[in-house]
């Protein structure tokens, strides 16, 4: 029988050795990270269809993932479920301009990424990527109470109900209704009161012109009154006459 050297022996183990080490790292180390894909995570968490499509649609989502992987500032996204889209009164979407479904998207995103413990230190109202929240058209505002975060637009109030996915660059929340922001959805403003100079004259109009403004101590007198007046005149005259031609006549 053929026996190795010594040497070969302790080369072979050590390659072994070496082999079972490598392949060992290679199946513990994590595959390297992509570049995040907004709707691939909502995807992935489920029940968010509607506002993946509006993401696509709107292609504010190819929008989100340029700014995540293309700067460090990162991002919070708020997720209304299908449910929130479901709840809206029938029509709401549709009868939303392009430019309006856009900016209702960019309300449910801040240029930052946020931790549910930071929620407690940030100022209100926070600034989303719709435009300016201290023009009173895209308001929104944050409440903690423990650990509960509270949003609200000033048209819906929600809180965050689960967290899809958070890092240092990307936090991603459920909120079970759609923030409605009060430049699209708000009420109008209710019409002013007349000015009092201005009702009066309303007023003035109604009435008729022959009616009198104030009442009327006598009763109006008629054509008919005055010639019937003239001829009770007349006929007491005249009898007058006659009486008077007959008593001289009798005296005679």
């Amino acid at each position: 029988m053929k026996h190795f050297p010594n040497s070969c022996t302790i080369s072979f183990l050590l390659l072994v050795a070496f082999a079972y080490q490598t392949l060992a790292q290679t199946a513990t180390a994590p595959a390297p990270a992509g570049p995040k894909n907004i709707t691939a995570i909502l995807e992935k968490a489920g029940q968010y269809t509607t506002f993946i499509r509006l993401l696509r649609s709107t292609q504010l989502g190819d929008q989100i993932d340029n700014q995540l992987n293309n700067s460090n500032t990162g991002l919070t996204v708020f997720s209304p479920t299908d449910n929130a889209f479901s709840n809206l009164p029938p029509g709401t979407l549709n009868s939303l301009s392009d430019q309006q479904k856009v900016s209702l998207l960019q309300f449910h995103v801040l240029s930052t990424a946020i931790s549910m413990s930071q929620f407690q230190t940030v100022s209100n109202p926070v600034r989303t990527q719709a435009g300016d929240a201290n023009d009173g058209g895209f308001p929104l505002n944050v409440t903690t109470t423990g650990n509960q975060v509270n949003i609200s637009t000033g048209v819906v109030n929600t809180p965050i109900s689960n967290t899809i996915f958070s890092d240092n660059q990307l936090a991603v929340y459920q909120v079970d209704q759609v923030l409605l922001p009060m430049k699209i959805f708000g009420s109008p403003a209710p019409a002013a009161a007349p000015a009092p100079a201005a009702e009066l004259e309303k007023e003035k109009k109604k009435k008729p012109s022959n009616v009198p403004e104030g009442p009327s101590t006598s009763s109006p007198v008629t054509d008919s009154d005055a010639t019937s007046s003239t001829l009770n005149l007349k006929w007491r005259g005249g009898i007058g006459i006659a009486a008077a031609v007959i008593s001289l006549c009798w005296s005679f």
